[in-house]
Parts: C-alpha cells; sequence; structure tokens
C-alpha cells in the first residue's frame, strides 16, 4: 500500500495565496491537483472555472485530473486537452452515449475515468469498465466540499475491487476523504485518495506532515 495516492482538491486551497499553496503542496509531496468544474445544473452548484485549471496547470509539473460534473461533457473533451488535462473524469448520467465521451477522452490523449456517485449502482457500469483506466468512487454526493460521509459504500469498494484484475482499472476515492477513511479503504484495494477539508485543507499542520502521516494510515 505504499504506492498509494493522493490529489489535492483544489476546490479547498486557499485562492488569496493560490501559488504559494501549489508550491507547498509540490514541497509537502502531493501526487497530483484535482479539480472539480460543475455547471450549475449536473449539479446544484458552480465550482473551479476554465482560468483556474489553465492557471494551475501553468504552476506545476504534477499530474492535473478534471472531475466534470456537467451535462454533455462530450462538448469540452478537446479542451481540456488543450489545457493540459492529464487525467479527465466524467459521470455516467451526464449525458445519453457515455461511451462515446470515453473514447473521445482516450482519442485526446488523456486518462479516462468514470465517477460513481453514491446513489449509482455497479452494475449499471459494467460495460464502460473495459474502456476506462480509473473509476472515482464518490463518498459524498457530488456538488460540494465538507459533506457528511456516506458509511454504505464498503460494499461497492469491494465490488470494485473484484472486478479491477479482469477490466484493468484502478480505483479512487473522492468525498470525506479522511484518514479514517484512507486507513479504512486503503487496505480493500482503493489506490488514491482526493484529499480536501476532512484531512489536508483548514488544519494547523504543514502539509508536509499532514501527508506523512496520511501515508503512514497506508502502512
Amino acid at each position: 500500500m505504499s504506492n498509494i495516492k493522493f490529489s489535492a482538491s483544489m476546490m479547498c486551497a486557499d485562492y488569496g495565496h493560490l501559488e504559494t499553496e501549489i508550491k507547498n503542496l509540490e514541497q509537502a509531496g502531493i501526487d497530483s491537483f484535482h479539480i472539480d468544474i460543475m455547471d450549475g445544473e449536473f449539479v446544484h452548484n458552480f465550482g473551479m472555472g476554465i482560468h483556474d485549471l489553465r492557471y494551475i496547470r501553468s504552476a506545476t509539473k504534477k499530474k492535473v485530473e478534471v472531475h466534470l460534473m456537467i451535462c454533455k461533457p462530450v462538448r469540452y473533451v478537446e479542451m481540456f486537452a488543450e489545457l493540459g488535462t492529464d487525467v479527465l473524469y466524467v459521470h455516467p448520467e451526464s449525458e445519453y452515449h457515455v461511451s462515446t465521451t470515453i473514447e473521445e477522452i482516450v482519442k485526446a490523449g488523456m486518462i479516462p475515468g468514470i465517477v460513481i456517485s453514491p446513489g449509482l449502482m455497479t452494475e449499471g457500469i459494467l460495460e464502460l469498465l473495459y474502456v476506462v483506466k480509473r473509476v472515482l468512487v464518490m463518498g459524498v454526493n457530488p456538488g460540494n466540499a465538507g459533506q457528511t460521509y456516506l458509511p454504505y459504500l464498503e460494499e461497492k469498494i469491494q465490488k470494485l475491487v473484484t472486478l479491477r484484475d479482469k477490466y484493468k482499472f484502478e480505483v479512487y476515492w473522492d468525498g470525506h476523504g479522511s484518514p479514517e477513511n484512507i486507513r479504512k479503504f486503503a487496505p480493500l484495494g482503493v489506490k488514491g485518495f482526493v484529499l480536501g477539508t476532512a484531512a489536508l485543507f483548514g488544519k494547523e499542520k504543514p502539509y508536509k506532515d499532514i501527508l506523512c502521516e496520511l501515508r503512514g494510515c497506508c502502512k
């Protein structure tokens, strides 16, 4: 479990000192930067914007992953590729033929991922597992940071892990990525965690100390 990956949820960062935040996270050993894009329609909120993505991409050489919580994301795949996105996550229910969107993500040279919201059954995305490289399991309903963890997802994680070798994908976690949940789900086979206010941001400790402690949870 020593190769667990941590991604910083930049929606939770201090935007008054964004350049410093990025540098401090890099120096602390963060593996990637996670950007949430929302349109106010697919979810009832607005997240980060294109200018945020452009700036963060220009300020780091680490991987940048984008989680699209928008309707009809296929319209914007090429744009996100041009902006330097490494990993692009989409929701299966965000459009009628999401398999086409995943194909476009692959063609554009990005790593394709799908997101499973708490209310979405694993059985509903089995065919998509042939073509994606990542499955991002939401521990909370998408759309807002700082929500309460929904405790009935362990069975879903276990199902996905049993399918991982057959379909050749990795399981990631987003939403209330607390030390307790990292300690619980990393041994089950979760490859990486998106870190927000539950573990990383708004704490009194330096990022380096926090990440060191979180990696200790995975041993």
